[in-house]
């Protein structure tokens, strides 16, 4: 197999429901997990070599993925990739940390900021990608930097802030042949206690409105220009609508979710008939926040 010489995890005809938060999609070539960044820059020769693509996943928490699978590799940047360390008030992360991870490093060092972040299921890498954030907070609120290996001629980069181009749900990555490899994050020092108990109130307020029960992608749509997309979706009569297993949540609104076997043509089923009703209601157009995956 032409990725046995690679010095990592290699799993190859994966199924990659067990790779996303959503719980669905098919198989691909191979699944590779790289420890450092010449892993991914070897990974990356040799599927430029065999003209094979290629897609960067971390916790797959935003990702829709084919009942087809993807004709291809996918780089998961996650546990073998997550090494944390603390500098006075930065913390300085591989892009596989998970967002929770860093949390937890910031709180043990008495560093604020981070709270907003505690409970997004997701890695920092794909948090700096689409610029997440929850609470008033995003992620251009605390990154001071970050680099990324440049796809084209696999050198590394060092991007500021201003680089990045931050705005609703985007960053500069996202127009970029990057991959986010480490990133740099600036916290004010502060109160253990009172960090510990902003987070646990976040999370209260999460686990009592958000389906966490469930598998999902997340929020399903960003949010519209005056608008909830939550509300709208709710006030159209969307609530606990479904299409087989893939439901419209009673809890939130705002949450399309998987509530045993839903497949991706169910899911995608619903979302164009939520955008339908809503846009026949409202005349207000939503837009995916969820990434999907296809050949």
């Amino acid at each position: 197999m032409i990725f046995d010489k690679l010095n990592c995890n290699v799993i190859y005809n994966e199924m990659l429901k067990n790779h996303t938060t959503f719980r669905i999609g098919g198989k691909c070539i191979a699944l590779i997990e790289p420890k450092c960044v010449d892993d991914i820059i070897e990974t990356i020769k040799i599927c430029k070599e065999n003209n094979l693509k290629f897609f960067i996943i971390g916790n797959g928490s935003n990702l829709l993925v084919s009942d087809n699978g993807y004709n291809g590799v996918i780089i998961k940047l996650k546990k073998e990739f997550s090494k944390i360390e603390v500098c006075k008030n930065k913390i300085i992360a591989q892009s596989g940390a998970k967002l929770s991870e860093i949390f937890n490093a910031s709180l043990n060092n008495s560093l604020s900021g981070f709270e907003f972040a505690s409970g997004i299921p997701g890695t920092i890498g794909g948090a700096i990608y689409m610029n997440a954030g929850a609470y008033g907070s995003e992620m251009k609120d605390v990154v001071f930097g970050v680099e990324v290996l440049d796809i084209d001629n696999l050198k590394i980069l060092k991007l500021s802030t201003e680089d990045l181009h931050f705005s609703y749900r985007k960053s500069v990555i996202q127009d970029k042949n990057f991959i986010v490899t480490k990133v740099i994050i600036n916290l004010k020092n502060g109160d253990y206690k009172k960090i510990k108990e902003l987070y646990e109130d976040l999370n209260e307020r999460r686990n009592s409105k958000q389906p966490m029960e469930f598998g999902s992608a997340g929020s399903t749509f960003k949010r519209p220009d005056g608008y909830f997309a939550a509300k709208l979706i709710e006030d159209s009569g969307l609530k606990g609508f479904s299409v087989n297993d893939a439901q419209v949540s009673v809890k939130h609104a705002g949450f399309v979710i998987n509530r045993k076997n839903a497949s991706c043509k169910d899911v995608l089923d619903l979302v164009n008939h939520i955008k339908k009703t809503v846009f026949e209601k409202f005349k207000v157009n939503l837009e995916l926040e969820v990434r999907i995956l296809e050949d």
